[in-house]
């Protein structure tokens, strides 16, 4: 989900997304386990090399899902790299998605875009679908970095965020990053949630 304008990291970069001093500085368990808990269905929204897929499939449990989806396909390959011999392959779902749509079915739990954002081409529209995606009472966790965003775009971004029917419920505080824990407005029962593999 990129443009010429909003390059993503290249997979042959992908290991600063992925090393000791990141986990140091960004330790994904810390910064998940607020939200993540046993048989959830989450969903990490670029992915990468998985540095918070893993540690979010080993919050959800066993009766939990993960979807870790990428444009990239190195980068899903890498994630598959790592959970082949690893009882985490049966929670976590490879799924490619396209420069326009993550291309899912089903509702989630909790949803995580850390770093992300701001490489989408058409973040209206990204909104608009991860809104439907969401369960009611789900959570989404989006961070942005301050070294490429600065506040008045990403205000613009939670603005369209809240134009989707998603409201800000918190604003967690990162090193390098601007985060925001948004909600959606859903009406009526809860929806039937499938999971496929």
């Amino acid at each position: 989900m990129t443009s010429a304008r909003h390059r993503v990291c290249p997979v042959e970069r992908s290991g600063r997304l992925d090393g000791r001093l990141r986990a140091w500085v960004q330790n994904p368990e810390k910064i998940l386990s607020p939200y993540v808990k046993e048989g959830m269905r989450a969903l990490d929204v670029g992915c990468g090399p998985g540095f918070f897929t893993l540690p979010m499939a080993r919050l959800v449990g066993g009766s939990g899902r993960v979807v870790a989806c990428d444009l990239q396909t190195g980068m899903l390959e890498k994630v598959a790299g790592k959970i082949e011999n690893s009882p985490l392959r049966e929670r976590i779902i490879l799924h490619p998605c396209t420069e326009t749509a993550l291309g899912l079915t089903g509702l989630f739990d909790f949803a995580v875009a850390f770093y992300v954002v701001h490489e989408l081409p058409d973040q209206q529209a990204f909104f608009d679908e991860l809104a439907g995606l969401m369960a009611p009472g789900g959570r989404f966790l989006m961070v942005e970095p301050p070294m490429h965003v600065s506040r008045k775009a990403f205000t613009a971004s939670l603005a369209a965020a809240a134009r989707s029917g998603l409201t800000v419920t918190g604003r967690p505080r990162f090193f390098l990053g601007m985060g925001a824990v948004l909600e959606p407005h859903h009406q009526g029962a809860r929806a039937t949630r499938t999971v496929s593999r």
